[in-house]
């Protein structure tokens, strides 16, 4: 199960269940996939075919959407 917390600019972002307990949410489009850290801070851990530009633009919509990715996780996982 993968549920998507929200989408925008053509960007999917989602959690994978039973996966790693470190807070993160990974990201697809059309033209990629990555991985971003949210705690202790917002960190790329994986990149597998977005330019700088795209990753930029990831890493701003992270921002802007930080609480609600972060409620949406305690939700889905708990705590």
């Amino acid at each position: 199960m993968s549920p998507t917390v929200f989408r925008e600019a053509g960007y999917r972002f989602f959690f994978f269940s039973r996966e790693e307990e470190r807070m993160h949410v990974h990201i697809v489009s059309a033209d990629g996939e990555a991985k971003y850290w949210l705690k202790p801070e917002i960190e790329l851990a994986n990149n597998f075919h977005f330019s700088r530009r795209q990753l930029k633009e990831i890493e701003t919509l992270i921002e802007e959407h930080y609480d609600e990715l972060i409620s949406a996780w305690q939700q889905h996982f708990g705590g």
